[in-house]
């Protein structure tokens, strides 16, 4: 408590012409308090070095292992990223409840900061666990492709990671308790996970099930995914969705798709967020 008492004390006493620079503030504060739980290291270790290499050896054979490797760590990228998005929307409730959120709103600082901030912090926790991800499954045989295209990987992982912590920002703002939280928690971040194309192909998918995935922001994101780490893989992903044969543009539409989707639901988080600390 003693960083979010310090964090907020600081806040309160930036006068009004300082309210941008709060953002790194703020930042720095949900960093603090995020960081103390090894939870950030611990799950991407444990698919890079134990589920994938297991499900490796059971069903695919010796001669396809690699690159079965590597399409189970490139789905886990789209897993992890909705879970620890998720997950950080807990600290959102905790402050409510614990008082701090209540400083914060009276601090001279904009509202919109106080989300920007929990977002850049949310975002920073990913990019080390992604980081871990695919360095833990390089080692274990995983292979990607070191190429230019990395940005798509790069791009979409931003921008679906913005995407999440809104939607986190928007279901802490209307659930009152954790245990709520965490019971729709599963609904958002996990069910898709099983129809994005995460596991297995869209063209797998009864038809009408598949046009529903195409829709999702996952879908997107993971054929970029997998475009930016593995061409082949990636190109077919995203000839599932688009059904063209131009890799680049058909990459385009899906990351303006992510990107539209974060620019409205952040948008839409902080509006209930300013709307309920004025209420």
């Amino acid at each position: 408590m003693t960083t979010t008492a310090l964090s907020v004390g600081t806040l309160t006493r930036l006068p009004r012409a300082r309210r941008v620079s709060a953002v790194p503030t703020l930042t720095f504060r949900r960093l603090a308090l995020t960081i103390r739980t090894p939870r950030s290291l611990v799950a991407p270790v444990l698919f890079a070095m134990v589920i994938a290499p297991a499900l490796a050896n059971t069903v695919a054979s010796p001669a396809q292992r690699s690159s079965y490797m590597t399409f189970i760590a490139l789905a886990t990228v789209g897993l992890l990223i909705p879970l620890n998005c998720m997950f950080s929307g807990i600290g959102v409730i905790a402050d409510r409840q614990h008082g701090a959120m209540r400083e914060l709103l009276v601090a001279p600082i904009r509202r919109s900061s106080i989300v920007v901030g929990n977002v850049v912090a949310a975002v920073a926790i990913t990019a080390l666990q992604l980081a871990v991800l695919i360095g833990a499954s390089a080692l274990r045989g995983a292979q990607y492709e070191a190429t230019g295209r990395v940005l798509w990987f790069l791009g979409a992982a931003l921008l679906f990671a913005v995407v999440m912590y809104g939607m986190a920002e928007i279901l802490a703002s209307r659930v009152p308790s954790t245990e709520e939280y965490v019971g729709i928690l599963p609904a958002i971040a996990i069910v898709p996970f099983f129809f994005g194309g995460s596991l297995f192909p869209l063209t797998s998918l009864p038809h009408w099930l598949a046009g529903v995935a195409k829709v999702l922001p996952l879908t997107h994101a993971l054929a970029l995914f997998r475009y930016g780490l593995t061409s082949a893989s990636g190109t077919e992903a995203l000839h599932n969705i688009w059904g063209m044969t131009n890799a680049g543009a058909m990459a385009l539409l899906s990351l303006g798709v992510v990107a539209l989707y974060a620019v409205v639901i952040l948008g839409i988080a902080i509006r209930l967020f300013t709307k309920a600390g004025r209420s």
